[in-house]
């Protein structure tokens, strides 16, 4: 229905922005990621949207990139997973970061999420991982084996991107007798040697 809007930023909130859009302002809840790229008051900015519509309320969701338009309406076919849980967990998470701890089955990643128990990461996991694998990922989910998405998880927390991150991931060995800490810190050793 609203599938994008151009206009002036008119107000910042906690939660949503302001967009004038030919006279007429706009509420588009957002990410604390998108608020926070959006610019200042009066830029003129163009943002990717999604119309919910419910019996009781309308609301419009904002986004600065189609990637995000798309896995938050992903997010939202998983059952008992609404807008605003979907909206906390792009908050939270990149959409890089976020398609790589469901490819991989990351329910531990997923908790780190205010609202998701592991229950809700588990049906995620279960409902998105192949869809998510297929299309959103570069590096296929099989090449990062399930012990190594912990390693993934260590090397994001630290600061690297989730790009980093998996191309360190990729240079440890295959073995599995490594503990977590030995595979972070040869995984260290990736970015060391740079």
């Amino acid at each position: 229905m609203i599938a994008s809007l151009h206009g002036k930023l008119e107000a910042l909130g906690s939660d949503c922005a302001i967009i004038n859009v030919g006279g007429v302002g706009f509420q588009v809840y957002m990410s604390t990621s998108a608020l926070s790229s959006l610019g200042s008051i009066g830029e003129e900015i163009k943002l990717h949207t999604h119309f919910h519509l419910r019996e009781d309320n309308a609301t419009l969701y904002g986004f600065t990139s189609a990637d995000e338009l798309g896995l938050f309406q992903t997010l939202i076919g998983v059952s008992g997973l609404g807008p605003k849980l979907a909206l906390a967990m792009l908050s939270a998470m990149s959409v890089e970061r976020l398609t790589m701890a469901i490819a991989t089955g990351s329910a531990d990643m997923l908790t780190m999420v205010p609202g998701i128990g592991k229950k809700m990461a588990n049906r995620l996991i279960l409902e998105l991982k192949e869809k998510i694998g297929a299309g959103w990922i570069t590096t296929p989910a099989a090449e990062l084996a399930q012990e190594n998405a912990e390693v993934l998880v260590s090397l994001t927390s630290l600061g690297y991107s989730m790009a980093e991150a998996t191309r360190a991931v990729a240079t440890l060995p295959a073995s599995s007798e490594l503990s977590l800490e030995e595979r972070v810190k040869l995984a260290l050793q990736y970015f060391g040697g740079k």
